[in-house]
């Protein structure tokens, strides 16, 4: 059985992965809130979530773990904040 030891540089990627990842954690609980998205551009996170999405490939591509785990968090967390984007804009809402 072998056990995996994380590197230093696995360490640096770990942390780098969850700064940047937890960064999205406040504008998710912004939007839930206010019920509006009104300033997030849309074509901004559709290429966000595509170039993380990329950044999950290359990640699986290249066996990094740290790489795969903060762009699949991330790519969750940047999704949501382009779905309640769609959702508090549709204006079916605005009668309800």
């Amino acid at each position: 059985m072998q056990i995996d030891y994380l590197t230093s540089t696995d360490t640096l990627g770990l942390i780098a992965g969850s700064l940047t990842t937890i960064a999205f954690i406040p504008q998710v609980i912004k939007t839930w809130r206010s019920k509006s998205a009104e300033d997030v551009s849309i074509v901004m996170f559709i290429l966000f979530i595509t170039g993380v999405l990329l950044w999950c490939i290359y990640g699986w591509e290249i066996h990094a773990k740290p790489v795969m785990i903060a762009n699949i968090i991330t790519f969750i967390l940047a999704s949501t904040i382009l779905g309640l984007k769609l959702y508090f804009e549709d204006p079916s809402k605005e009668n309800l």
